[in-house]
């Protein structure tokens, strides 16, 4: 299994699947090590072939295995991707977020792993509003990236709602620059997939008005904006 994450995903989830049967019933320690084993790979392997519903499957049997207190050399880095995916879409699952973190913070090998340190360290950026990823270094692991780009997207539409509610209009290049797009093109298709009550006219971007209800004060400041900014710039380094 552990081959077949970098060259052979397809074969991999097969001999996946195979274990699964064979370990169903798995009663001994020996055995449920092999099984949480096997569940680990598969959660590799879901990640490498962008499967968040058998992520997700994997991941919460691994947990169940983990809870019980298996653990192996690759559990930290398993543990470390759960907080990734909770982590992109924090405004749902933040408080599962703690809840997990809440299960091995007591541990304190588990909480110095890069692995755990890593998304630890995003969460707190992203709850403060320090921004500056500079000094994380590069991600743990290469499994890490299909997470990191996930959050990078999730950043790009908190900026896309601070510019709709901070702005009438702006210019295309500015557009462009603020939420992080290489070409003109891809900003059209983000528009075009997204945002197709955004309007161009004249090279500027126009917004739709706010809705009705919504007070000065739910206006994003342009310190949270630029804050915004800053950070998808980070998580593009670090990607």
């Amino acid at each position: 299994l552990k081959s077949q994450v970098d060259s052979d995903v397809d074969g991999g989830k097969q001999t996946l699947n195979e274990l699964k049967v064979l370990l169903i019933d798995a009663s001994t320690d020996e055995d449920r090590l092999i099984k949480l084993t096997a569940l680990e790979y598969g959660v590799l392997l879901s990640v490498a072939d962008d499967d968040m519903e058998a992520f997700q499957r994997n991941m919460a049997q691994a947990k169940a295995l983990y809870h019980s207190g298996l653990s192996t050399n690759e559990s930290f880095k398993i543990m470390g991707l759960n907080l990734m995916a909770l982590l992109v879409d924090a405004e749902t699952n933040l408080s599962e977020f703690h809840s997990e973190l809440e299960l091995i913070y007591d541990n304190e090998v588990a909480m110095s792993s890069p692995y755990i340190s890593f998304p630890v360290m995003l969460e707190r950026r992203l709850m403060v509003g320090s921004y500056n990823l500079a000094s994380a270094g590069e991600i743990p692991d290469p499994s890490y990236s299909f997470f990191m780009e996930s959050l990078m997207l999730t950043v790009r539409d908190s900026i896309a709602r601070c510019l709709e509610s901070s702005f009438r209009t702006l210019s295309l290049p500015a557009a462009q620059d603020m939420l992080g797009f290489d070409t003109m093109e891809e900003l059209k298709e983000y528009m075009e997939e997204l945002h197709q009550d955004w309007i161009v006219e004249d090279g500027e971007l126009c917004f739709q008005p706010p809705p009705l209800g919504r007070h000065a004060s739910d206006v994003p400041s342009m310190k949270l904006l630029t804050q915004s900014l800053t950070y998808a710039t980070e998580l593009e380094r670090i990607v």
